[in-house]
């Protein structure tokens, strides 16, 4: 294990999930730590223990799962590297998805409330708590009516099973309905400094202090081609490209919480170096426009 002591998560600032429970803006995303199309178990477990483990260390305390990652292989591998949990560590999950195999094409979304009910029971027995810090509806049934499907995660909370609720892949319509049935703390859209499709959300959820978590944060395409704006922008640092796009993420907005994600402790060091970034307005202004 590497012996580097800096915690740059540390650095981004932190946010207050639902109100009562602080993290560091710079989370980490557990997907990748599963086997090839996000099915069965990772190619190297003990370098996946690793990563997780060495993720706490440099600071990072939000750690976002799924139940349809492996499926439940992620869940069982946090469970294993990191329980008992510190005090600060905020796992979040999400449910709501079916997985028929490997690959993009094989998820589907099932809001049924009893299936909801099912997942959440698995997911605590599978993370070992008694009560999951942060549920998220992973993709809205359109077959159900949103309003059964955040009501069951309504009672679920109210029965001390989940803390807070979340939302994930919705519209500013979706989560102006949801927040109708119930406290709705945070919603994770599809957003990187070269897709940015979901503004609108974005902007929706900092105007009411909703957390927004970009999944495929670091998406960089054509800006990091040599002589590009992130490829002039990491040489003026020292930087990768990829840790100036997660710099210009956290500066975006003080409700943005990037959960990058990887399989291996040197790529996670990396990323997490992004923290200790600071862009001038200048600068992010500069990618921004140059990513339009």
């Amino acid at each position: 294990m590497s012996t580097q002591s800096a915690r740059p998560a540390d650095a981004s600032g932190t946010f207050d999930l639902g109100g009562d429970l602080t993290i560091n803006r710079l989370g980490y995303g557990a997907m990748q730590l599963t086997g090839p199309g996000v099915w069965g178990d990772p190619r190297d477990p003990d370098e996946a223990v690793r990563v997780l483990r060495r993720a706490v260390e440099l600071g990072v305390n939000f750690i976002d799962t799924a139940d349809a990652y492996g499926p439940f292989v992620n869940e069982q591998l946090i469970r294993k590297a990191l329980r008992p949990y510190a005090d600060d560590l905020v796992i979040a999950t999400k449910g709501g998805q079916t997985r028929q195999g490997p690959g993009p094409s094989n998820w589907t979304p099932v809001g049924r409330p009893e299936y909801l009910r099912q997942q959440t029971e698995l997911s605590l027995r599978h993370l070992g708590v008694e009560r999951i810090d942060l549920y998220q509806l992973h993709r809205v049934d359109p077959k159900v009516p949103l309003a059964e499907q955040i009501g069951e995660l309504a009672r679920l909370q109210q029965e001390g099973k989940i803390r807070h609720i979340g939302l994930s892949e919705v519209t500013v319509e979706q989560i102006k309905e949801a927040r109708s049935y119930a406290e709705i703390v945070s919603v994770q859209n599809l957003y990187n400094l070269a897709n940015r499709s979901a503004e609108d959300v974005l902007e929706y959820a900092e105007a009411e202090n909703i957390a927004f978590i970009p999944w495929f944060p670091i998406a960089t395409g054509e800006l990091a081609r040599p002589g590009g704006p992130l490829d002039a922008a990491s040489r003026e640092h020292g930087a990768s490209p990829s840790q100036l796009a997660l710099a210009w993420l956290l500066r975006r907005s003080p409700v943005m919480l990037p959960i990058p994600g990887t399989s291996s402790t040197a790529h996670l060091e990396e990323n997490t170096g992004a923290a200790l970034i600071p862009l001038a307005d200048e600068e992010f202004e500069a990618l921004a426009a140059a990513a339009v």
